[in-house]
């Protein structure tokens, strides 16, 4: 270097890739943990959602449980028939029954493990795996 001249020029330029410029994202994991008014309204739409399928299998199941007996006032000779000597309305009310109540119980497990489903895939913002103790409804 000599005298006369100053420091080597350094020339200074911006990166050559384009910043992301930071946004604020909309987190409903945050709008849950703050306990905000929207983060209440998720909850309350899943249990909502829960309910509706709860009063659905519920309704479902009342109304096969109360055609038998309207079975019987619609037709009264099933009354007078027989499984291996023990009456047919004992047979459908006592055993056959059961078979449905474990479907609509099954059915009714599977759908609200999908609303749950969904409701955690809104609120984990795919920021890390939770382990899913349940099979994934599709």
């Amino acid at each position: 270097m000599s005298q006369g001249q100053g420091p080597a020029r350094v020339r200074v330029t911006a990166p050559r890739t384009r910043a992301v410029v930071a946004r604020s994202r909309f987190s409903v994991s945050r709008e849950l943990a703050e306990q905000s008014e929207l983060g209440e309204m998720f909850v309350r739409s899943l249990m909502r959602s829960q309910l509706r399928l709860a009063l659905v299998v519920a309704g479902g199941f009342a109304l096969i449980l109360l055609g038998v007996p309207a079975l019987m006032l619609l037709f009264p000779s099933i009354n007078n028939m027989t499984v291996f000597t023990v009456p047919l309305p004992w047979v459908l009310l006592g055993a056959a029954i059961y078979p449905v109540i474990i479907i609509c119980a099954a059915l009714y497990n599977r759908a609200a493990a999908r609303n749950e489903h969904r409701f955690r895939q809104l609120v984990d913002d795919g920021r890390s795996p939770r382990p899913v103790w349940t099979a994934d409804p599709e």
